[in-house]
């Protein structure tokens, strides 16, 4: 990986949705992502950790632009594809092949009425690619043999196959147009335990092979120090801790990521009884009506007045661990 080279920069990224209750109530403003600065590098796997509903997966659709953010910057490989005060959004389509998805739920991603063949080769008739017919089989069968499957398979539907082959083909409909950078969004988290090292593994070996770039979101905090270079975690649409995936482990220091470090489970009793359990009180607050200050305050056990006016700034603390907590500050 080299880390001296830039593919992805976020600049204070916000996405907000506009939700209306009944016919007499006004529009209110869901903060899905509200202020998301972080860089991604070149050859490298970027994890995204926090509960559900904290921004993940608003969060990497955002920055591929399936969904259009209400501000903020957003810089592909040095090119400005997105910047709100400079009115610049560029057209989509040939970023499309450079930036890919591979969806949560893989039955649903995939149309019923199409077969595999149809799927996989959907993205080579958008983009021109391969317009003659026997370039076009060959790549969609050197697809599903990337992903494992056999090439018999893509005359088959969706529903003929299991979970993991279902995300296998979501995984080669990625791949078609021969992407840089994936946006991985809990790919693992709808399969079997059994499957999902297959599925991880198989991710790893396309990333050395291809050098692709990652955004893998997932729950599974085990999952994602395994896969992940750096991981990122996210608190109510901001990005409260941001370090390399050893340090992050060994030395969380942000308090909402020490107690999603605690609740990681260690297949040792002894280091398990005698390690301190911490446990969040109170439901995570509205992204409608978030909170003043630090948006963790309301649940933080060392919150003070300072985080309840204040918004802390999420700053470098030695060797590219980020944080935003005022506890942390000299």
């Amino acid at each position: 990986m080299d880390e001296k080279t830039k593919l992805l920069e976020i600049k204070d990224l916000k996405k907000h949705f506009s939700v209306k209750k009944g016919n007499i109530a006004k529009k209110q403003t869901v903060k899905a992502v509200d202020g998301v600065s972080l860089d991604i590098y070149k050859g490298e796997t970027l994890g995204l950790v926090g509960e559900s509903g904290c921004g993940k997966t608003t969060l990497g659709r955002t920055i591929i632009r399936l969904y259009e953010p209400t501000s903020g910057t957003i810089i592909y490989d040095g090119k400005t594809i997105y910047d709100s005060e400079k009115k610049i959004a560029e057209k989509m389509l040939p970023y499309r092949r450079k930036m890919q998805i591979i969806f949560q739920d893989p039955s649903a991603s995939l149309d019923p009425r199409m077969t595999v063949g149809e799927i996989v080769g959907e993205a080579l008739d958008i983009h021109k690619l391969f317009p003659k017919k026997a370039e076009r089989t060959n790549r969609i069968n050197e697809l599903l043999e990337a992903v494992g499957l056999n090439t018999e398979h893509s005359n088959r539907f969706p529903h003929e196959f299991s979970g993991g082959q279902q995300q296998r083909i979501g995984i080669a409909r990625a791949l078609a147009v021969e992407p840089e950078f994936i946006v991985c969004d809990e790919p693992i988290s709808a399969l079997d335990v059994s499957i999902q090292s297959q599925v991880v593994n198989m991710l790893e070996d396309l990333q050395d092979e291809l050098g692709l770039t990652y955004l893998f979101i997932a729950h599974d905090i085990s999952v994602v120090r395994h896969i992940s270079n750096r991981i990122g975690v996210m608190y109510l649409g901001n990005m409260v801790e941001l370090a390399e995936s050893f340090e992050l482990y060994k030395n969380p220091i942000h308090p909402y990521t020490k107690t999603l470090m605690s609740a990681v489970p260690i297949p040792d009793p002894v280091v398990t009884r005698s390690r301190e359990r911490l446990i969040l009180e109170g439901d995570i607050p509205s992204p409608i009506n978030p909170p003043s200050g630090c948006k963790f305050h309301t649940r933080c056990p060392y919150a003070t007045e300072r985080c309840k006016e204040e918004i802390p700034a999420f700053r470098d603390y030695g060797g590219g661990h980020y944080a935003a907590c005022h506890l942390l500050e000299k």
